[in-house]
């Protein structure tokens, strides 16, 4: 075994032994030693761009960024100085002149950097006049808005959609400057996912209508209004309440939505079990009947444009099932309506979301039943922050509630959908115990958990071997794709979601994230799932009924429960 190379290096006096080819920004993050920047996001790739992270090494000339400085033996390093914070100084107070603010509505009011940074530099941040006033805003469809008025040109938006192999944020030489811009080229286009969202350090990205249109559905008197929300909410958003990362508030964030003068409040795991009963018949139907494998999931939306106008070609591989929240809009429209005696027209249906991207989803004709969309409304997990916060609606202070409702009752199968592999694993569970005529023992899949980019295993059900692989982030996905080119066999089924972790990570989450938190969210459903009495989605009560009294016709299964898929063209005009 080699022997890793440690080098001894000194940072505001404090000596450090640490391996070598670090830079300094990351040997200062590990030893606790905070140093400003904007630019940095552990996720991508270092960029260099904001100048704030500035340093001295002693001994040398000028100043160096520490997120790309590599350390050397006997390295001297200061973090502040009368010159360092100078040139911080001038350094914030050119990014103003960058960045239109509209502090009110920023997916970053809570926890804003530059707004943190200037009073302690003393930046003047109108000495200069805004250079971006006049900017425009872009619309992405029905999901995402860019005010390039805000944009600081720190490069992380489209670092980010260049790491999802999507490469439609792209830079524009204009004067002596190189804007962002949303590409013209007719073969790239947004899939909506959001991750430029939630790496911008500025919010110059956020939702549709995010925060200004959140008051309406609450407003409704002659409307009956139900809120359900995602598995992953319930894991994530007391981050905006000051929580510790990946606290549990099921039952606090229910009683949060009540107080809004919500009577009916649903989980959305519930479609969730619905979903993983549904895509493992697919998934037996397809084996057996030699149909067209891989199947691949099909209920995170970003993934599902991603192949339509990426991939096409793969669009059969798509499982039909819907997603979770469109099928419990869907039963709660049909089902729900004609058990309480309620006109379905007078139904609102509203998702929490942890996902941009399902803005863009409700919208989709496919989907509708009868004439009416499943779900009317999506907000974000922030929107619902930002409301609650407007209400004064503390979540950390809240007296939790049970849902009483069967629509409130999930199994854990149904839970682990928020974290990368839990749909893999949930319709595993009930697949594998269905091709092998028993009750599985145990239960858990963790060949399909954590957050490595690509998981694949191999597992043997009855003599079977059933070829499986995980990814999360699509670039991760198009490894798998261009696998399945050379090796159309390689898999029998596929899990893909759009964003790193899953929907723990996904665009409408609170924001900063990396990957500790998103682990720390993903280690609470996982602890939810081992808690709950009923782990396999076949257990659920409400299912069983569901399936008994309604889903016997089998018109009104497949009404509610599959969809279908076809190739896009470029949807976003720029």
């Amino acid at each position: 075994m080699i022997k890793e190379k440690k080098i001894k290096i000194t940072i505001d006096g404090l000596a450090i032994q640490v391996s070598a080819d670090q830079t300094i920004g990351k040997v200062a993050r590990a030893n606790n030693i905070k140093i400003p920047g904007l630019c940095f996001h552990p996720d991508l790739a270092v960029q260099a761009s904001c100048r704030l992270c500035v340093v001295e090494i002693k001994g040398r000339k000028g100043l160096y960024t520490a997120c790309s400085t590599k350390i050397e033996e006997g390295m001297d390093i200061v973090t502040d100085s009368s010159k360092i914070r100078r040139a911080r100084k001038v350094n914030l107070e050119l990014i103003f002149t960058q960045h239109c603010e509209e502090c009110g509505d920023c997916i970053y009011k809570r926890n804003c950097t530059i707004r943190e940074l200037a009073p302690k530099y003393k930046v003047n941040i109108t000495k200069f006049p805004d250079r971006k006033k006049d900017y425009p805003v872009y619309k992405f469809g029905p999901s995402l808005i860019f005010d390039s008025s805000k944009c600081i040109d720190c490069n992380l938006c489209v670092e980010a959609c260049k790491a999802q192999n999507v490469c439609f944020l792209e830079t524009r030489k204009k004067g002596d400057f190189h804007d962002v811009v949303p590409s013209k080229d007719k073969n790239k286009d947004c899939i909506y996912c959001g991750q430029c969202l939630t790496h911008c350090p500025v919010g110059a990205f956020e939702g549709v209508g995010e925060f200004e249109e959140i008051e309406a559905p609450f407003q409704l008197k002659d409307k009956v209004v139900v809120v359900q929300f995602a598995p992953s909410i319930r894991t994530t958003i007391g981050e905006e309440f000051d929580m510790p990362h990946g606290s549990i508030v099921t039952g606090q964030l229910t009683a949060a939505i009540r107080q809004l003068g919500i009577k009916h409040v649903f989980d959305v795991s519930v479609g969730a079990d619905f979903t993983t009963i549904a895509e493992a018949d697919e998934l037996i139907e397809r084996i057996t009947e030699k149909g067209v494998l891989p199947m691949m999931t099909s209920c995170c939306p970003g993934w599902v444009k991603y192949v339509e106008f990426f991939q096409p070609e793969f669009i059969p591989n798509l499982t039909t099932v819907r997603s979770p929240h469109i099928i419990l809009g869907g039963l709660i429209k049909t089902y729900w309506a004609k058990k309480e005696k309620i006109d379905p027209k007078k139904i609102v249906v509203v998702s929490i979301m942890p996902c941009v991207a399902k803005k863009y989803e409700m919208t989709r004709p496919e989907l509708k039943i009868n004439g009416l969309r499943p779900v009317d409304y999506v907000f974000t997990t922030r929107e619902l922050a930002w409301l609650l916060k407007k209400r004064k609606i503390d979540l950390s202070k809240v007296q939790p509630e049970n849902i009483k409702d069967p629509f409130g009752v999930p199994t854990g199968a149904g839970v682990i959908y928020g974290a990368s592999g839990g749909v893999m694993e949930s319709a595993l569970r009930t697949a594998c115990g269905k091709i092998s005529g028993q009750q599985l023992c145990p239960i858990n899949f963790k060949q399909a958990r954590g957050l490595d980019g690509v998981k694949k295993a191999t597992l043997t059900i009855k003599g079977k071997k059933l070829k499986i692989a995980i990814a999360n982030g699509t670039a991760n996905a198009q490894k798998l794709l261009d696998e399945l080119k050379e090796k159309p066999k390689a898999y029998d089924y596929i899990e893909i979601m759009a964003c790193p972790g899953g929907c723990i990570g996904g665009g409408g989450q609170p924001v900063p994230v990396n990957a500790i938190i998103r682990q720390k969210r993903a280690n609470s459903l996982y602890s939810i799932d081992t808690k709950k009495k009923k782990r396999l989605a076949e257990d659920n009560s409400i299912v069983k009924k569901v399936y008994q009294d309604f889903f016997n016709d089998h018109h009104k299964f497949h009404q509610v429960c599959h969809t279908k898929f076809r190739r896009k063209n470029k949807e976003v005009k720029t």
